[in-house]
């Protein structure tokens, strides 16, 4: 796939804005705070309807504005396809797809982009949001319709969770709230989807991560991930360093609306007293090992920033794999700066193959050669300069 032209309005620092990008590496050059990684968020949402930077949508809107535009010309080998989505800062967004409207949720059907940014290091060394959320976005382009599921659970978790407070503002106990099993139904039901969803990524994202740590790392230390989730008893959102049953977890793979079920079952007074929903995948964290050991607390700087670039590297080769459309669009956002040299060539090596890759860079210096062709500078919310590196030519 490939991004031929951008078009915001109202978002972030742009009042208005026009790209073009070419097949093959683009690189968008300009100092901190101009607004490269602006565009680069914006593609991003057309992909994962969400930011890597932001959990809400609101911030994405420009200062003194209601609502956002991000318009998008997309070609998928002889197809283009026209996208457009309307990030509002109060209510549901608004889509269309070649001028027609349409559901947000299928905009990822058509826009397959990976994301590299300085905070992938969150991902590894974060909380277990930051993993969810890896996990999550990466669900949504996988597999379009993620992205009802997982807005339907996130609102059926809200509106249980409001009747727990209710119910311990009000001193109701156990058996006293029989409305919640209606919405345990619902939690269980959209809940155990996306665990199964889970656990399915993580087994398919086990090879090419291996492989790709290895060509970032060039070494072998055995990446491994696995779910450590809250259905079967434990919390790791309150126990972030208990290690999980990788047999209990192989075996819950059946089973997991059943046991989801049982641990709401158990823990209805303590969700009561606390007015908290205390089970289910919003609980759950993705545990990332190197040489058996959790990379969380154990890794070296060097061996979390090879994960990390792992990840969105067995990512893309994921999405390539299955998808119609051709690779996704790697975006390599003010990563280089972060790598030292011998990364960096590893990095550039690896993602220079795929069919287009925009790099942003507060230092043009800091991008290696190979990926040097298409420059465009960003200064002040405005894009300028754009040129084609043309190869030299010997006067002799």
């Amino acid at each position: 796939m490939i991004v031929e032209h951008l078009n915001l309005v109202d978002f972030r620092n742009y009042a208005t804005a026009d790209l073009t990008l070419h097949p093959g590496p683009n690189v968008l050059v300009g100092s901190n705070g101009q607004g490269k990684t602006n565009l680069a968020e914006a593609v991003v949402f057309l992909a994962t309807l969400g930011s890597h930077r932001v959990s809400s949508d609101a911030p994405m809107v420009r200062d003194g504005a209601e609502s956002a535009i991000v318009r998008a010309r997309l070609v998928h080998g002889s197809r283009t396809v026209l996208v457009e989505v309307q990030i509002n800062r109060h209510g549901s967004n608004r889509a269309r797809i070649n001028g027609s409207p349409a559901k947000t949720n299928e905009l990822p059907r058509y826009a397959h982009v990976v994301l590299f940014a300085p905070e992938d290091l969150q991902i590894v060394r974060g909380d277990p949001a930051s993993r969810r959320r890896f996990a999550d976005q990466l669900l949504i382009q996988r597999t379009p319709r993620m992205a009802g599921v997982i807005a339907d659970y996130e609102r059926v978790l809200r509106q249980r969770t409001a009747l727990l407070k209710s119910a311990r503002a009000r001193g109701i106990r156990g058996e006293g709230l029989s409305t919640l099993d209606v919405w345990d139904d619902k939690l269980v039901s959209l809940g155990s989807e996306i665990i199964h969803a889970r656990l399915r990524l993580a087994s398919d994202l086990q090879p090419p991560l291996a492989e790709a740590y290895s060509a970032i790392a060039g070494a072998d230390h055995s990446p491994q991930l696995e779910w450590a989730m809250s259905v079967r008893g434990g919390d790791p959102e309150e126990s972030p360093d208990e290690d999980p049953d990788t047999d209990a977890v192989s075996a819950a793979r059946e089973g997991i609306e059943e046991q989801f079920r049982a641990r709401l079952e158990a823990k209805r007074s303590r969700e009561i007293d606390r007015g908290l929903t205390l089970v289910g995948p919003h609980r759950d964290d993705l545990v990332l090992r190197v040489r058996d050991l959790p990379v969380k607390g154990y890794a070296s700087h060097g061996e979390s920033w090879s994960v990390a670039l792992a990840l969105r590297l067995a990512s893309a080769q994921l999405l390539r794999a299955e998808s119609p459309a051709g690779d996704p669009v790697l975006i390599l956002d003010d990563v280089f700066a972060e790598l030292d040299a011998d990364r960096r060539r590893r990095l550039a090596t690896i993602t220079a193959g795929y069919e287009q890759v925009v790099v942003t860079a507060a230092v043009e210096a800091d991008i290696p050669e190979e990926l040097h062709r298409h420059v465009v500078r960003i200064h002040a919310g405005t894009i300028s300069d754009e040129r084609t590196r043309e190869p030299e030519v010997d006067d002799d």
